[in-house]
């Protein structure tokens, strides 16, 4: 009891002539970096510059099935537009998320299969609405591709590899099946036609 005494006696003269020895951070003046790993809430990624067009949302509501609180409320369209990349998709009209019901588990994350839902390290979002200002919408969610890689460098550079890789095999595949149509077209044009035979006394 007496050595946990002095260290304790010890650390508070230290205090005052080293910094290192303060355990309590001056909030809000003074505040700790999140590290790399923390998950808060969720948002929604796009890519490019167009947060609405560059959505990698395409609305298939897993993340609201699969959703334990059932915070999540989504309305998927009833025609495609293009994405970033000029791939017709389907999209959330409507997209919400309760963040007062929210209870940060990342199943919604872990379910998505389009690397479209991320954990947000954003933590101060207390307001005097308790209900409306707390209901985010997709314009307040979508946060760009860029964010998600300062938030969360190590996890961002693996899914940026993967999608790559993902796009790549993905225009390798229809790169071969435009040759294969081309190739059957051109074959069917230097096929010799057959001339009708005429039947006699016709």
């Amino acid at each position: 009891m007496l050595k946990g005494l002095a260290e304790t006696a010890k650390n508070f003269a230290g205090s005052f002539v080293s910094k290192d020895r303060l355990t309590t951070v001056e909030y809000p003046e003074e505040r700790i970096a999140p590290i790399e790993n923390t998950r808060d809430f969720p948002f929604l990624i796009f890519d490019g510059k167009d947060p609405m067009a560059g959505l990698r949302c395409v609305a298939c509501q897993i993340c609201e099935k699969e959703c334990p609180p059932k915070c999540i409320y989504i309305v998927k369209s009833a025609d495609k537009k293009p994405d970033y990349v000029g791939k017709q998709q389907f999209y959330p009209t409507r997209f919400d998320i309760d963040i007062s019901v929210c209870m940060s588990c990342q199943i919604c994350v872990e379910v998505c299969p389009f690397e479209a839902i991320k954990m947000d390290t954003e933590f101060e979002l207390s307001t005097t609405d308790r209900f409306g200002g707390l209901l985010y919408d997709r314009e307040q969610l979508s946060k760009s591709n860029e964010y998600y890689n300062r938030i969360h460098p190590t996890e961002a550079a693996e899914v940026d590899t993967r999608l790559a890789e993902e796009k790549v095999k993905l225009e390798a595949k229809a790169k071969a099946a435009a040759e294969a149509a081309a190739a059957k077209a051109a074959a069917a044009a230097a096929a010799p036609k057959e001339t009708p035979v005429k039947e006699p006394g016709a």
